[in-house]
């Protein structure tokens, strides 16, 4: 028997924008709500194109971004994968509500494409500013997963993959994008069906009558039956006990948050998502994330080029921050290059851990332009 003719791959011109779209729609998102705001507005733009098309598929523009968030964590317990995109200001009025999602532990997405700040800032220019925002911007000692794309087939990529680990840890999950990367247009290839694996979110198998929506898991990681299912399922934002209603209780507070840390703790080597270059014999290594990561990995071929041993650590998840493989490129390299569009925010997370073990250079760019390969190259040769 002859074999069968292979399936021809659909290609598409797209916008980094357009690819958060793409990989939203095959990670099975169902439910979006937001407010534009340069320069993410076109992922709305065309999520309210596209979504409505979809089978059960959910739109809404909202008054702002707070109310935003709200229509999310709602869309999310009723079931829905659902997600947002947002820029600078916006992402600073989600914060209250997305606290309320890291403790009620309601899975979303939350794209956020960086430009310059504080406030209005620089509406359309390239920026690193929301990093330690997005780790710590709401309040309390809670976990987060902030993950980002470097190019436009990354876009896709990384939006699945928020998707599927705001489903497998029953969490929001943030992924950054600047200005550059968002509005990059590239070739990419639309993924089949067997590309990737999606995740669903854990539904619970017991009879109603048993169930207790925060209960302690192996996994840490409790069942969650959307609103309306038939089970009993409180939500709050207090510190409750595991059946959702609020506590005082120190044992079951102590709980609680000593779960939410823990869910996420355990799965290291599944979240820590980090791409090396030229690294087995590197000297000077190169720790970058997004648009500048692409700069990052010209220049240390250019490097190579010219006889120096520059190798490439590019950090696909931001937080939990990948300790592990900056230890170990510390302990053997003589110097690390930190170039980002902020002040020195990864760079501080990498002097934290590294304790010594190398020389940490900063290269700090905050003028709304690029950092570009030969800015990178010549910050490796002055070391």
């Amino acid at each position: 028997m002859a074999n069968a003719p292979k399936r021809k791959r659909t290609e598409i011109f797209a916008l980094g924008n357009e690819a958060v779209v793409e990989g939203a729609l095959f990670a099975g998102c169902s439910f979006y709500a937001g407010y534009p705001i340069t320069p993410s507005s076109e992922v709305m733009e065309i999520m309210a194109a596209r979504l409505p098309r979809t089978e059960n598929g959910v739109f809404i523009q909202m008054e702002d971004e707070i109310a935003s968030m709200g229509v999310v964590i709602g869309g999310s317990l009723a079931g829905r994968k659902a997600m947002t995109a947002t820029s600078g200001p916006g992402f600073s009025l989600m914060q209250e509500n997305l606290g309320y999602a890291c403790m009620a532990e309601v899975p979303l997405v939350i794209v956020n494409v960086m430009r310059g700040g504080p406030s209005t800032g620089l509406p359309t220019s390239p920026a690193q500013g929301d990093v330690q925002q997005a780790r710590w911007g709401t309040h309390g000692d809670h976990p987060i997963i902030v993950l980002s794309a470097a190019d436009v087939p990354e876009c896709l990529e990384m939006t699945i993959t928020a998707f599927n680990f705001a489903e497998k840890y029953r969490t929001p999950v943030i992924l950054l994008l600047d200005e550059i990367t968002a509005h990059t247009r590239e070739k990419i290839t639309l993924p089949h069906e067997k590309d990737y694996e999606i995740f669903n979110r854990l539904v619970p198998s017991m009879p109603p009558e048993w169930y207790k929506p925060f209960e302690e898991t192996v996994r840490g990681v409790p069942p969650m039956p959307p609103i309306g299912s038939g089970y009993r399922f409180h939500v709050t934002g207090l510190t409750h006990d595991d059946m959702g209603f609020p506590t005082q209780r120190p044992d079951e507070v102590k709980a609680i948050i000593e779960r939410l840390h823990r869910k996420i703790d355990q799965f290291f080597y599944d979240i820590q998502l980090t791409q090396e270059y030229d690294t087995d014999d590197a000297e000077i290594v190169v720790i970058a994330y997004g648009s500048v990561a692409r700069s990052a990995q010209l220049a240390v071929s250019q490097a190579r080029a010219a006889g120096v041993k520059a190798g490439l650590l590019k950090l696909k998840t931001l937080f939990p921050f990948p300790k592990a493989p900056v230890v170990t490129l510390a302990r053997k390299a003589r110097a690390i290059i930190v170039p980002e569009m902020n002040m020195g925010q990864i760079s501080r997370e990498v002097k934290r851990v590294n304790n010594g073990l190398t020389r940490v250079r900063t290269l700090n760019r905050i003028d709304g332009q690029i950092i570009t390969p030969s800015q990178i190259l010549k910050a490796i040769q002055q070391v």
